[in-house]
C-alpha cells in the first residue's frame, strides 16, 4: 500500500506512523510527501483510532527535504514548482490538522523538514544523542513552508536563536527552545512513549479532537494566509541563485561561494 512509510495500528487504537525511507535517511521527496499526506488524513477520519505516534526508522528522523527532489524543483516550471512547494504545505498542514494527539519519537537527526514535522506533533520525545538543525540557509534555502509552524512551536524570539544560522543543537537545548517536551534516554525511550499514549485512551475522542482544534485556531500563523505566503516564499527561493549555487556545490562536493573560513 505504502513505499515509504508504514503503519501499524494495536487493538487499543494506536497507530505507529514510521517514517521508512532509512537508506536516505527519511528525507521528504514527492511519493512520501504524497504518502505522509494520505495517511495522516486517513488515520486522523478512522474513528477506531485514538492516538498516532510519528516514529522513524533507521539512523534518522528525518534529514529534511530530499536534496535531489528540490534540484529538480529548481529546474522545473513555474507551474510545477508552485504544485510541489504546495504538496509540502498540504503535508505539514494534514498533520497539523490531525484530529488525533500525535506524538513523536524523535532519534537521530532531525533537520529542515523533519522539524518541521515535530513542531506539528503534540507532544515530541527524543533521545539525548538527537540532533537538530534548520540547515536550509546553508544550502541557498530557507525554512519556508515549515515556518509557521516553527515559530508558534518555539515563538519568534526562540526561533531567532536557530531559523537563519543553519547550526545544529542539541536535543537538550531542543526543550529550552520548546520544539521537545522532554529528552529520554534511548533504552527509555519506548515506554515513556507509551506513558504519553495511556491518558488518551481514557479521554473521549470527540472532546480530544475539539480541544485540539481550539489550540489550532487559538494559535496565531497558522491559517491559509499563511501558508500561501510561506509556498510563494519556498518558490521565489527555488527561483533563486543563491538556491543554484547551493544545491549545486552540495552535489559537485565543493564550497558554496559565500562560504568564509
Amino acid at each position: 500500500m505504502f513505499e515509504t512509510i508504514r503503519i501499524e495500528t494495536d487493538p487499543r487504537g494506536v497507530a505507529w506512523l514510521w517514517l521508512a525511507r532509512a537508506a536516505k535517511h527519511n528525507a521528504l521527496d514527492a511519493p512520501m510527501i504524497a504518502e505522509l499526506t494520505r495517511a495522516i488524513r486517513d488515520l486522523g477520519a478512522d474513528p477506531a483510532v485514538r492516538v498516532v505516534v510519528l516514529a522513524a526508522e533507521g539512523a534518522s528522523f528525518c534529514a529534511g527535504g530530499d536534496l535531489r527532489w528540490m534540484q529538480a524543483n529548481i529546474t522545473a516550471s513555474p507551474e510545477d514548482r508552485a504544485a510541489s512547494a504546495r504538496t509540502l504545505a498540504a503535508m505539514l498542514a494534514a498533520l497539523n490538522d490531525c484530529p488525533k494527539p500525535v506524538i513523536g519519537r524523535i532519534h537521530g537527526n532531525a533537520f529542515g523538514g523533519g522539524i518541521g514535522m515535530i513542531s506539528v506533533c503534540d507532544v515530541a520525545l527524543a533521545v539525548p544523542e538527537a540532533r537538530f538543525g534548520l540547515t536550509e540557509t546553508k544550502l541557498g534555502l530557507t525554512p519556508a513552508t515549515i515556518s509557521p509552524y516553527v515559530i508558534a512551536r518555539m515563538s519568534p524570539a526562540k526561533a531567532r536563536a536557530v531559523f537563519m544560522s543553519s547550526r545544529l543543537f542539541s536535543a537538550q537545548e531542543a526543550v529550552g527552545l520548546n520544539l521537545l517536551s522532554r529528552v529520554v534516554p534511548a533504552p527509555d525511550l519506548d515506554a515513556a512513549i507509551a506513558a504519553e499514549v495511556a491518558p488518551y485512551l481514557a479521554c473521549a475522542p470527540g472532546a480530544v479532537a475539539e480541544a485540539k482544534a481550539l489550540v489550532r485556531s487559538l494559535t496565531p500563523g497558522l491559517d491559509s494566509a499563511a501558508q500561501e505566503r510561506t509556498i510563494a516564499a519556498l518558490v521565489a527561493r527555488w527561483e533563486s541563485a543563491e538556491a543554484q549555487e547551493g544545491l549545486a556545490a552540495f552535489f559537485e562536493r565543493r564550497a558554496p561561494h559565500w562560504l568564509v573560513n
